[in-house]
């Protein structure tokens, strides 16, 4: 068995046993179609453990904290999705042009606050970053949480992300590519 079968038994069993804050129920997983409709809606591909968590084990609904987003569509009672996130950060704020999004930056988890989780779906690694708008700029708004997805699941698998309240651990680093990333590639 790979090490990426074995991740995502490890989270099917914790998404199955744990609910997010104010979930009932692990959404059900989706189909191929849907992933692709989502993909063509963002122009990139998604990385293949994320598109496996979303096939294999819900549409979002597990995970730290608030948990993933649902990938592309979403209730009137959820938050909206991580596609519908995505595109909206993306369009240029003309009265705010100082705080671009990245290309490839899928938000897909909210952390409260204005903070999310984000998957760097243009990097081969899938880097999770840590999107803290509270900073005094976007320049310092933008950390690396962990060097790829699969290192993320496994530091919410074992307790020891930088959220946890026991969690000793180095806080996350600041994100150096942000300013390369915004302005080598044109908002729409």
């Amino acid at each position: 068995m790979t090490e990426n079968e074995q991740l995502l038994r490890r989270v099917r069993a914790k998404a199955h046993d744990d609910r997010p804050w104010g979930r009932t129920s692990l959404p059900e997983p989706l189909d191929p179609t849907t992933v692709a409709r989502a993909e063509a809606a963002l122009g990139f591909p998604l990385p293949p453990l994320l598109t496996e968590l979303y096939l294999r084990i819900g549409d979002g609904g597990f995970g730290p904290e608030y948990g993933l987003l649902p990938l592309l569509d979403s209730s009137p009672a959820e938050e909206s999705s991580a596609v519908a996130e995505y595109l909206a950060r993306r369009e240029r704020n003309p009265d705010d042009p100082d705080w671009p999004w990245p290309a490839g930056v899928l938000p897909i988890s909210h952390w409260g606050c204005g903070m999310y989780a984000c998957v760097d779906c243009l990097a081969p690694q899938a880097p999770v970053l840590l999107f803290e708008p509270n900073a005094d700029d976007a320049d310092h708004a933008w950390y690396v949480d962990a060097p790829g997805l699969d290192t993320w699941l496994r530091t919410w698998l074992d307790g020891t992300g930088w959220y946890e309240e026991t969690n000793e651990g180095p806080e996350p680093t600041p994100w150096e590519s942000f300013r390369a990333r915004t302005e080598a590639t044109p908002q729409p």
